[in-house]
């Protein structure tokens, strides 16, 4: 499979190196394993801007956040926008 010039970085990616499981915990149980993972990859900022971009928040640890964070950051993005189009008016 091939990928786009701007998707390189998952070749990267230490969750490529992993057990996929740990990234999609069953409801109620912890993300740890994924977030180390996470927290070591080069990666990281790639990812979440990826998952951000593509508004990913139903499964998964992406980005080294969880479903939830991932729609908090995006309501927060919405926000700014909303507010940069008040200043710009």
């Amino acid at each position: 499979m091939t990928q786009p010039g701007n998707q390189r970085w998952r070749e990267l990616a230490l969750c490529a190196q992993t057990d996929p499981e740990a990234f999609f915990p069953q409801k109620g149980h912890p993300s740890h394993a994924a977030r180390r993972i996470c927290a070591a990859c080069p990666v990281r900022a790639a990812c979440l801007s990826d998952a951000l971009d593509r508004h990913d928040t139903a499964y998964g640890v992406l980005g080294g956040t969880t479903p939830a964070e991932r729609r908090a950051l995006l309501r927060q993005q919405a926000a700014l926008k909303r507010c940069d189009r008040r200043w710009a008016a």
